[in-house]
């Protein structure tokens, strides 16, 4: 239709629509994959696909492995910049939030034959430390005998080293002198130096716990490692002339800001900006990334906008990207988390929930409703635990994917542990079904795998190979727009339709038992690589 309105004032060969696309359906090239074609109203062209070339595909996918419907992605190295939580301080729902989308951008780059270098950018080099360090020596002379003891609760410190600063101006100006102490010592034995070491380790532990629960792979370039390059890149830039004096700090003015880009702060310090700026030169001139991933809050879009305009202005990045579209950076925003209160996230007392506790809690409540269902008579401690982990972390992850990452959603335990509707329980049943179904057959899959053959007569038969076909498409489109719920909506019509076919169409017992066992043998193996690239546990039984 839209070439009919181009061609009908320059040609008479066309009468109408219609004769256009019945042109495009006689010219088409003869393709195993098509089984018909027709023109339909007002210049429509209808292809259905040939249900043998359907049939041959999945089977093909069978016996070489879903590997094989990996998207292929114009990239070869990619940095997934996520959670990077500030040393000393609690992981939020927030760093939840970024740590879940973050390693699923990993895996789904990585599915699609991506290097990922998986960076955790913790906020470890502040002026926070000069606090800490000077109530630390402070509050225990001799903390190096006592230890971890010294600091105990972590968070219990920071506050009241925070209120101390807030409060004591002699203790404030000694703490601005520690970060002074702390950042221009290179010496590992330096006081400063062993006090900030012993602070990022107790964090560190801390953090652990949640990545350990949430089989989260991450290494660690924080805020610290860049601080030997600052220098170096600032005066590159200053030598390109992008660097101005600005009432005592230097700053590097962005077009269409009404606000430049300080860099070097009036007290001479360094700031988020030229450790960011640092950051993304180091991953692009020495990591050789070609596409630069960043998981934050929507808060920080205003400060990222700014960084990356300013590595256009040094021509560290191309202008125009549909000339050049690499290398390039993507912030990838989300909204924030709210309790069945409509309000931020958090506990009774107000205090930001603990990451662990949040965890901890889907996987008991995960735990007592199999208990209720009488589990713990049918299975082992092992089994169970291991269970009650993979349904309470995977229903965690999958409610915070499922939705547009530029929206807002509400924290509800009771919702996302449901067995109905669009969530991991559910899911996660779907896919125990089908696996209890090839189970009951008796039939070995494997052997089915090379001897087989599946049919696509059915008109569910051939809606469920349809939908299994499409996996590589939508895994590309959620990667390249960096939208993970893209991902879940598919996973979730996979298994409508897998319910459609299993209702209309019997399996064990009938004719085409083999090419049906295949049928659910596919759709479970697309359901657990699902599943891998959201992060979740596929279980086998439930």
């Amino acid at each position: 239709m839209s070439l009919w309105s181009r061609l009908k004032r320059k040609s008479s060969k066309f009468k109408s629509p219609s004769a256009i696309g019945q042109a495009i359906k006689d010219n088409l090239p003869e393709s195993e994959m098509i089984e018909s074609t027709s023109v339909a109203g007002p210049g429509f062209v209808n292809i259905v696909l040939s249900k043998e070339w359907m049939a041959k595909c999945i089977q093909n996918m069978l016996k070489k492995g879903i590997k094989i419907w990996a998207p292929r992605l114009n990239v070869q190295r990619a940095v997934v910049d996520f959670s990077s939580p500030n040393i000393a301080k609690e992981m939020h729902v927030g760093h939840l939030r970024s740590t879940i989308m973050g390693d699923t951008f990993a895996r789904m780059l990585e599915f699609s034959n991506v290097e990922v270098l998986r960076r955790n950018h913790v906020g470890d080099w502040g002026t926070q430390f000069g606090m800490l360090i000077e109530y630390l020596f402070e509050e225990f002379p001799n903390w190096e005998e006592v230890g971890e003891q010294a600091i105990g609760d972590l968070q219990a410190f920071y506050k009241k080293s925070k209120q101390r600063f807030d409060e004591d101006l002699d203790f404030k100006e000694r703490a601005q002198q520690a970060v002074v102490s702390l950042q221009g010592s290179e010496d590992e034995n330096d006081m400063y130096r062993k006090a900030w070491t012993k602070i990022c380790e107790i964090s560190r532990m801390e953090f652990q716990q949640v990545y350990e629960r949430l089989k989260v792979d991450l290494e660690e370039r924080g805020e610290s490692f860049y601080n030997p390059y600052i220098a170096e890149v600032l005066k590159g830039l200053e030598n390109k002339g992008l660097i101005e004096k600005n009432q005592g700090a230097q700053v590097i003015s962005i077009k269409g800001k009404d606000i430049p880009l300080i860099v070097v702060k009036s007290d001479g310090g360094y700031n988020y900006a030229s450790t960011d700026l640092t950051a993304l030169w180091y991953r692009l001139n020495i990591e050789e990334a070609e596409w630069i991933i960043y998981v934050t809050d929507a808060g920080q879009q205003m400060h990222f906008e700014m960084v990356f305009s300013a590595a256009k202005l040094a021509g560290w990045l191309p202008d125009d990207e549909k000339l050049c579209p690499y290398p390039k950076t993507s912030h990838v925003a989300f909204g924030v988390v709210h309790g069945t209160d409509h309000k931020r996230f958090r506990t009774r007392s107000s205090d930001v929930v603990r990451l662990v506790d949040l965890l901890d809690e889907a996987k008991l409540r995960s735990k007592l409703t199999l208990e209720e269902r009488g589990r713990a008579a049918e299975w082992s401690e092992k089994d169970l635990d291991e269970t009650a982990e993979a349904v309470g972390y995977g229903a965690v992850k999958y409610a915070d994917l499922k939705n547009n990452r530029l929206t807002e959603y509400t924290f509800s335990y009771d919702r996302m542990l449901s067995d109905k509707g669009n969530t991991a329980v559910y899911l996660l049943y779907a896919h125990a079904r089908i696996c209890s179904v090839i189970r009951k057959s008796g039939r070995d899959v494997e052997e089915l795998k090379m001897a087989g053959t599946i049919v696509l007569d059915h008109v569910d038969e051939r809606g469920l190979g349809l939908h299994l076909l499409q996996f590589a498409e939508v895994v590309e489109e959620a990667c390249t727009n960096l939208l993970p719920n893209v991902l879940c909506e598919y996973l979730y019509n996979l298994s409508e339709n897998f319910t459609k076919f299993y209702t209309n169409c019997q399996v064990v017992g009938s004719e085409k038992e083999s090419s049906r066992l295949l049928l659910c043998e596919a759709t479970a193996v697309v359901m657990r690589k699902c599943f891998h690239l959201l992060g979740i546990e596929p279980v086998y039984k439930l």
